[in-house]
């Protein structure tokens, strides 16, 4: 089982947030750094994995409603796709 950690406090801008995403997530190069491609590489990822994300609200303060935008994402692939989503403050 694969669990990956996403830090809120270090997604300071979208494109920090997509760099550190793809960083951690282990994404492909071709990741293409929107809410589009973060979807579909969330949807490749194993039944068996999980995410966990810290801090969000510094996630959402940063990045504002994008940063929600962000979320909901992670929480979509999640509920359709089957991995483990944490969500923690």
């Amino acid at each position: 089982m694969s669990v990956y950690l996403l830090d809120g406090k270090d997604m300071t801008s979208r494109e920090v947030a997509f760099r550190v995403i793809k960083e951690q997530l282990q994404f492909p190069e071709y990741f293409g750094h929107n809410l589009d491609a973060l979807y579909d590489c969330l949807s490749e990822l194993p039944k068996e994995a999980s995410i966990v994300i810290v801090n969000e609200t510094n996630l959402r303060f940063c990045l504002e409603e994008y940063g929600e935008k962000i979320l909901a994402c992670f929480r979509d692939a999640a509920e359709e796709c089957g991995f483990t989503l944490v969500e923690k403050d």
